[in-house]
């Protein structure tokens, strides 16, 4: 009841602003929609948002430089002259913002207009000539790195190193699949390579541009609003309608694809999640930040999708099931990577929480090993049970063929449902504070597991990664605040400690009926907050245990944001402490862990590939003659497969068994023993679940 009044507390002083908002514009006196929806994305903003910003100097420079990168990020289009023309309005977006006049808009409008008919032009020229594979000059593939060119003629040259660069990747995959004939097969020339690599990338450039064409003044639009409400935080967003209808592209469900959702970033779609159950979520090749810079068809011919619609990336990605998707990606190390995805229907069951028995010969016995890859709420499921109920459904059954020591596994778990976490967490403790949840200019509200039951008593280990996040970060925080567990992972979670909720811009406006529908905006509004009173925003959570990963020297999740809402505090919580098992022996856990691990061949190797992980994300220039880009290439490719055996061996003296209960279900018909076996087959190689079994033996 009092999580009721909360909500409509909250709701009642949102109304009364936009009430007030509709009186001061009745009827359809908007004569422009982009006016009206800028009015509502800014009074959204500034009544509703757990940390409005001032409309000044900097939010204009802010404004500025990020519409700028989102339209024209590769700077393939503007030169600094266009960029000259626009600074006048650097410090006067926050005026014309206040005024909702569009004059900054407007003129980027012209100019890119200008720049992208300029540079097909440049290109259809460039592509007919002769390049010269020899001449040695490098390109920089970062575009954060990169200057605007200074003038046209620039322009030109940096077009033509970009189809230069083009060239040369597939040439150099061409030559290679030379290598891979078969018999009888006749091998090309390397003229014939030549100049099907020339062909190739024309047939990509024209349809890119071809692409690049259809980007409409809505298109730009949508990318100044979400310029604005960036500035505030990553996770508040305009959505038109149709995007709203597409916000959750999991490619699943009841779409055929391959279960990932999808961000613009720039001139190019991130990963933001992938699904659990789809189909890039078993390949395990796929990951949250790659950067999608192709799209192919299987035998089809690449489309560069840099600079295009993500709702025309959604529609090339989808397809049928059984149909291969070829995705180019630039992974976070900065090397790119095709990545194959034969398109499934999301297999929504792989999502629920399930069990296992671990022993580990002469070290431990009977552990309960439990895998929770989403924290999912009753609505998800056919029989209306939550992820917690199913968790105590797995402990009781993990005691009933004796375990005593649980793993809970929450490695690339994105959240869910707060609901659940709190009950979960209840599950291994006896009543007590979970979680603070802080609304702006309110006082915290704090979520309480009210059951004093406690269903599990034994050692417990909490396993977490960079992708660990939310409701993943709740739970480990909360065990951690109570020395409940000790949580095991990467340097830290995501730390997403912030709250979202949808609101119809429809609503905020009376009459102008033709002019709607508005869209919606996503708005951040709410904090959590652990109940030692830090926040789990952007620091995320600290592992007890730090293990190394191939991110170990990146940064990842949160930080990576530059509009990233600040950690703060608030006070801790009183009288918290419970009388159940405690962690006693941290310190020398910890020891004996650091000394494993440093002399584990596999985790040095893993230490090794994250350095190497960022020395490539540093080294972002290519050389653009074809012998030393082929060296390059051949040496990075030899240099990556001394990494390729990392967990593909099995652990000495693992054994894993399914519970009884579970026999009926994960044997039920050949595809089910075929998931089943493939999941156990990945933990038989999982060094982490081993090193956690050697944690978890030492914990009394």
């Amino acid at each position: 009841m009092e999580i009721m009044k909360f909500k409509k507390s909250i709701l009642v002083t949102l109304l009364l602003g936009f009430l007030v908002f509709g009186a001061f514009y009745p009827g359809v006196n908007f004569k422009e929609r982009e006016g009206m929806i800028l009015h509502a994305v800014m009074n959204f903003l500034d009544q509703a948002h757990f940390m409005p910003k001032s409309v000044d100097d900097g939010f204009s420079e802010t404004v500025y430089t990020k519409y700028l990168k989102y339209v024209d990020g590769s700077k393939r289009f503007l030169t600094q002259n266009d960029i000259d023309q626009l600074s006048k309005h650097k410090l006067l977006i926050d005026d014309q913002t206040n005024a909702r006049t569009f004059e900054f808009f407007e003129e980027s409008l012209v100019l890119l207009d200008k720049g992208i008919s300029k540079a097909e032009k440049i290109y259809n020229e460039l592509i007919t000539s002769d390049f010269d594979f020899d001449r040695k000059e490098n390109f920089e593939v970062d575009n954060d790195k990169k200057s605007y060119s200074k003038n046209d003629e620039e322009l030109k040259d940096y077009w033509r190193k970009i189809i230069k660069y083009e060239i040369l990747g597939r040439i150099y995959d061409k030559t290679k699949s030379q290598e891979e004939l078969e018999e009888g097969e006749t091998p090309l020339t390397k003229e014939e390579i030549v100049e099907k690599s020339i062909e190739g990338a024309k047939k990509s450039y024209d349809r890119w541009f071809k692409e690049v064409n259809k980007l409409r003044r809505s298109d730009r639009f949508e990318a100044y609003l979400n310029s604005i409400m960036h500035n505030y935080d990553p996770h508040s967003d305009y959505f038109n309608p149709k995007e709203k209808q597409d916000f959750d592209i999991n490619m699943g469900g009841k779409l055929e694809g391959i279960g990932a959702r999808l961000r613009a970033e720039g001139d190019y779609i991130k990963i933001v999640e992938i699904i659990p159950g789809g189909p890039a979520w078993e390949g395990k090749k796929l990951e949250v930040n790659d950067l999608i810079y192709k799209v192919t068809q299987k035998n089809g011919e690449p489309l560069d999708i840099t600079g295009m619609r993500i709702d025309d990336v959604i529609q090339k990605i989808r397809g049928k099931k059984g149909t291969v998707v070829i995705l180019t990606v630039k992974k976070e190390n900065g090397e790119m990577e095709d990545i194959e995805i034969t398109r499934d229907i999301v297999n929504i069951e792989e999502t629920f929480a399930k069990s296992l028995i671990l022993d580990k010969s002469d070290l431990i016995e009977d552990v309960g090993y439990i895998k929770l890859p989403k924290f999912y709420s009753s609505f998800e499921k056919k029989d209306g049970n939550s992820c917690a109920a199913d968790v105590k459904k797995e402990i009781e059954k993990l005691k009933a063929e004796g375990a005593e020591k649980i793993i809970l596994d929450l490695r690339f778990n994105g959240g869910g449902s707060l609901r659940d976490v709190v009950d979960m967490t209840g599950l291994f403790i006896e009543s007590g504070p979970i979680v603070q949840v802080k609304s702006r200019e309110k006082e915290p509200y704090v979520y309480t597991d009210k059951d004093p039951k406690v269903r599990f008593n034994g050692p417990l280990l909490v396993m977490v990664n960079n992708f660990s996040a939310s409701a993943s970060e709740i739970l480990a925080a909360a065990l951690q605040d109570y020395d409940r567990a000790v949580i095991v992972g990467s340097n830290s979670t995501f730390g997403k400690g912030t709250v979202q909720r949808f609101f119809d811009l429809d609503d905020a406006i009376r009459g102008a009926g033709e002019l709607k529908p508005l869209g919606q905006v996503k708005m951040t509004m709410q904090k959590f907050f652990r109940i030692d009173g830090g926040s789990t925003q952007l620091k995320g959570v600290t592992p007890d245990i730090i293990l190394p990963d191939v991110y170990s020297f990146l940064d990842r999740g949160e930080k990576e944001y530059d509009d990233a809402m600040e950690w703060t505090k608030i006070e801790a919580l009183e009288n918290y402490e419970q009388d159940v098992y405690r962690i006693s022996n941290m310190k020398q856990l910890i020891a004996n862990s650091k000394k494993r691990v440093e002399a584990n061949p596999e985790f040095n190797l893993i230490l090794e590939n994250a350095t190497r992980f960022k020395e490539r994300r540093e080294s972002t220039s290519y050389p653009l003659d074809q012998m030393t880009f082929s060296s390059l290439m051949e040496e990075r490719e030899k240099e990556a497969e001394r990494f390729d055996d990392i967990m593909e061996t099995d652990i000495i003296g693992l054994s894993i068994s399914t519970l009884k209960a579970d026999k009926d279900n994960f044997y039920a018909d050949e595809a089910s023993t075929e998931k089943h076996e493939d999941w156990i087959s990945a933990i038989q190689k999982d060094i982490y679940i081993d090193e956690c079994l050697h944690i978890l033996a030492e914990m009394n």
